[in-house]
C-alpha cells in the first residue's frame, strides 16, 4: 500500500481516462475528477446502488452496500459513492454513457417524424421578424479633415443613422477606448456588433468594434440546460442555419440525479460556487466543441441564449436558491438581465452577452417559457395541452388568448432512477419491446442494436404497457402467480419479470423488471397524469375540448402515444392531436438568438402565464391516487385501451398466436 503522502492511480475502463488521487478518496470523487460520470441518484449516500462499478486490478477500501448480492461482490462489484482509494487501481464503468462528454441520443424515433413540428427559419423571413436581437453592420465612413470635425463616436453614430437607419444607440466605455484605434486601422471601414433592446423605450447598445468588413461572421449559440443533460446549438445569425449541435450529461449529476439534491449541496459552504462551476464546465465543453468542428474563433460568438428550470438557473447565474425548496417557494428573481458571458464563467469575447430565459415560478422555469414559445403554442388560436415530461412534469394549457401552467414532481423514473436496472437513453439501452401474448416471451431491442445493459424511459414505458395489456401484471402493478411463465420470478423487491437473461446482456447478469420499479412508475404516471387533470379542471376544461396536445422534452420526443395511453400516463385522446416537437426548450433559445421580436414577445408569454401550485390543489391529491393503478381506478376513462385489452386476453386464453 502506498504512503500516507503518496498519490494512486486510478484508470477507468472503458474510457482509459486516469486520474491521480490521495488515500481515502471516495472513488465517485475520482471520476469526478476524470471529467466521468457514474450514476449517483441517491446523491451519494449509498442506498440507490445505482454508482456500481467493478475493481479488476488493485483494490478499494468499503463500497459493500445492501444492494450488491453476495456473488457480485465476489466479483469484484462495489458502489461508488462509499468505496474509497487506497492503492493503484482499475475500475470499469458497466452503464453506457459514463463519459460526462458523450453526445446523448438526441435524435427523434422514425414513426414520429409525421408528427414532428420542427422550427423553420422561413417562417421568420415569411413573417418579416427575422431580426437577431445582436446584429453585424459594416460602415464605411468619411474620413474627418477640417470642413467635417465631428468626434469619433459621433461619426460612427451618424454613420448607422444614415446607412441603416440604427438610432438611438449608446457606445460602452470599453469601446470607447479601442475606437480611435479600430477606426483607423483599414481607413475608416469598420463592423459594428450592435444590441438591440429587449423594451423599445431603452437603446441599442454597441457591443464591440472591428476593423474590415465581419458581417458575414456572426453566429450565435443556443443552449438547454437540463437537469440531467445539456444541449446546445451554434448558429449562423446571418442566414439562420444550424452549424453545429453538441451535448452531455450534466456535470452536477455527480452531486445527485434531482435539483434538490443540489441545493442542498449549494447551501454548504462554497457549494453555490461548485454547482455554478460544473455547469459553465458543461457548456464550455460543448462550446470549444462546437467552435472546433466548424473552425470558429471564440470572438465570432455575439450571444448565447440559455433556458433551464427555475433551480438550474439560479445555480447558474449564482442565486442562492434556499427558498426555491421551501413553502411558500419563492424564487430570488423570475426575471434575469442581459450579462458578459465571460461574468458567467463561459468561454467567449469579453464582447458576447448572455441572454437567460425568465421564469414564471419555482417549479416553472425559463425552459418551459422557451418551450412554449419555440412550439408556437403562444400564438396558436387552438387550445392546447403542452407537457414537458422529466424529473419533473410541466403542464401548460391554452392559447394566444391566455395560459395557465402547473409542475408536478414526477421524479426519476423516466429518466431511468429508481429502476434496479433503469438507465438514461445510451448505447445498449432497452427502448422498444413486444411481447408475444400467447408465450408471453418478449422481443427486446436497444438503442444501437447492442447487447442490453439496462432500461431508458421509451422502454420502461412500452415494457409496463405490453405487460400490463396481455395480462401479465394486474391494474395494481403485481405479477400474476398463476401463469405458466418461466420469467416471472420472486425476487430480492417482490416479484420480477426476466427481460433478458444473463447470458444475452452486455453486462453478465439478468436484466429484470421489478414490482418495485413498477411502483416507482406508477408513482410517475399518477403524478403527471393527476396534473393534467387537475389543471384542466382548475380552468373549467376537460380533456375534450383540447384541439391539439404537444408533447416536448427528451423523454416526451420517444414516448409511445398508445402505450402512454395504455397505463395512464395521458388521458385517452385521438393520436391526430399530438404533435412532438422534441426540445423544445432549444427551440425556443433558437428563435430568440435569430428574431428580437421573439425575444419581446417572452416577456409578454411570461405575463400572460398564470400559474397553479398543485399541491395547494384538494382535488390533486385525490387525482393522484386515483391513478396510482392501471390504467387507473375508473377505467371507463379508457374505454379503447379497455378494448385492446380485451381482445389480447382472448387471445391469449384461446391459445392462437397474433400473426
Amino acid at each position: 500500500m502506498n504512503g500516507p503522502t503518496s498519490t494512486c492511480r486510478v484508470t477507468f475502463l472503458p474510457s482509459g481516462r486516469k486520474v491521480l488521487a490521495t488515500p481515502g478518496t471516495l472513488l465517485i470523487r475520482a471520476a469526478r475528477e476524470a471529467g466521468l460520470h457514474i450514476n449517483a441518484s441517491c446523491g451519494g449516500t449509498g442506498v440507490c446502488g445505482k454508482c456500481r462499478i467493478r475493481v479488476e486490478q488493485g483494490s478499494v477500501v468499503g463500497g459493500i452496500g445492501e444492494r450488491l448480492s453476495p456473488a457480485e461482490r465476489e466479483q469484484g462489484y462495489r458502489q461508488a459513492c462509499t468505496a474509497l482509494v487506497e492503492g493503484d487501481v482499475v475500475v470499469r464503468i458497466e452503464e453506457a454513457g459514463g463519459l460526462l462528454g458523450g453526445q446523448l441520443n438526441s435524435g427523434v424515433p422514425e414513426r414520429h417524424r409525421a408528427r414532428m413540428h420542427f422550427f423553420d427559419i422561413s417562417e421568420l423571413r415569411e413573417t418579416g421578424i427575422f431580426l437577431p436581437p445582436v446584429e453585424k453592420f459594416f460602415l464605411e465612413l468619411p474620413r474627418p479633415d477640417y470642413g467635417d470635425r465631428q468626434a469619433d463616436a459621433g461619426r460612427l453614430l451618424r454613420g448607422l443613422a444614415e446607412q441603416y437607419d440604427e438610432r438611438h444607440i449608446v457606445i460602452n466605455y470599453p469601446i470607447l477606448r479601442r475606437l480611435r484605434r479600430a477606426l483607423r486601422e483599414d481607413d475608416f471601414r469598420v463592423t459594428v456588433t450592435l444590441e438591440r433592446p429587449v423594451n423599445k423605450r431603452f437603446r441599442s447598445r454597441v457591443l464591440h468594434i472591428q476593423p474590415g468588413n465581419w458581417t458575414e461572421r456572426n453566429f450565435g449559440i443556443a443552449v438547454d440546460i437540463g437537469t440531467t443533460s445539456i444541449y446546445a446549438q451554434l448558429l449562423d445569425k446571418h442566414s439562420g442555419a444550424v452549424l453545429a449541435e453538441r451535448s452531455e450529461y450534466n456535470r452536477q449529476l455527480s452531486y445527485g440525479e434531482d435539483v434538490i439534491s443540489r441545493m442542498i449541496v449549494a447551501e454548504k459552504p462554497e457549494g453555490l460556487a461548485q454547482m455554478h462551476d460544473l455547469v459553465a464546465a458543461s457548456i464550455n465543453g460543448l462550446i470549444d466543441a462546437m467552435l472546433a468542428d466548424r473552425h470558429i474563433g471564440r470572438d465570432e460568438i455575439t450571444s448565447i441564449t440559455l433556458a433551464g428550470n427555475t433551480a438550474m438557473t439560479h445555480l447558474f447565474l449564482e442565486l442562492e436558491p434556499h427558498n426555491i425548496r421551501r413553502s411558500p417557494y419563492t424564487p430570488v428573481s423570475t426575471m434575469f438581465p442581459p450579462i458578459r458571458a465571460t461574468e458567467l464563467g463561459l468561454h467567449l469575447g469579453d464582447h458576447c452577452m448572455a441572454l437567460l430565459y425568465p421564469a414564471v415560478s419555482s417549479y416553472v422555469g425559463g425552459d418551459i417559457v422557451a418551450g412554449v414559445m419555440g412550439s408556437g403554442m403562444y400564438r396558436t388560436d387552438k387550445l392546447t395541452l403542452f407537457i414537458d415530461i422529466g424529473t419533473n412534469a410541466e403542464i401548460v394549457i391554452g392559447n394566444r388568448e391566455w395560459l395557465a401552467c402547473a409542475a408536478c414532481s414526477a421524479g426519476p423514473a423516466f429518466e431511468g432512477g429508481g429502476i434496479q436496472h433503469g438507465m438514461r437513453a445510451g448505447e445498449g439501452a432497452i427502448d422498444d419491446f413486444s411481447l408475444d401474448p400467447v408465450s408471453l416471451e418478449p422481443m427486446i431491442m436497444t438503442i444501437g442494436g447492442k447487447p442490453a445493459v439496462g432500461i431508458c424511459g421509451s422502454g420502461l414505458l412500452i415494457i409496463i404497457a405490453s405487460l400490463f395489456e396481455c395480462g401479465v401484471l394486474d391494474e395494481r402493478g403485481r405479477y400474476r402467480r398463476d401463469l405458466a411463465c418461466d420469467r416471472i420470478r420472486p425476487g430480492r423487491s417482490g416479484h420480477e419479470y426476466v427481460l433478458v437473461r444473463a447470458e444475452q446482456t452486455g453486462i453478465e447478469r439478468d436484466i429484470v423488471l421489478t414490482e418495485v420499479d413498477i411502483d416507482n412508475f406508477l408513482r410517475a404516471k399518477g403524478a403527471i397524469y393527476a396534473g393534467v387533470t387537475t389543471l384542466l379542471h382548475e380552468v373549467g376544461l376537460a380533456v375534450a375540448d383540447l384541439e391539439q396536445v404537444i408533447l416536448a422534452g427528451a423523454f416526451g420526443s420517444y414516448i409511445d402515444l398508445d402505450s402512454a395511453i395504455s397505463v395512464g400516463l395521458l388521458p385517452e385522446m385521438a393520436a391526430e392531436r399530438c404533435l412532438y416537437v422534441g426540445n423544445g426548450s432549444l427551440m425556443g433559445c433558437r428563435m430568440s438568438e435569430l428574431s428580437n421580436h421573439i425575444r419581446r414577445d417572452v416577456v409578454q408569454a411570461t405575463q400572460r402565464m398564470t400559474s397553479f401550485e398543485l399541491s395547494e390543489v384538494p382535488s390533486y391529491k385525490d387525482q393522484y391516487v386515483a391513478a396510482l393503478f392501471l390504467p387507473h381506478t375508473d377505467a371507463a376513462l379508457f374505454p379503447k385501451a379497455a378494448e385492446r385489452r380485451r381482445l389480447l386476453h382472448a387471445l391469449h386464453a384461446s391459445g392462437r398466436r397474433n400473426d
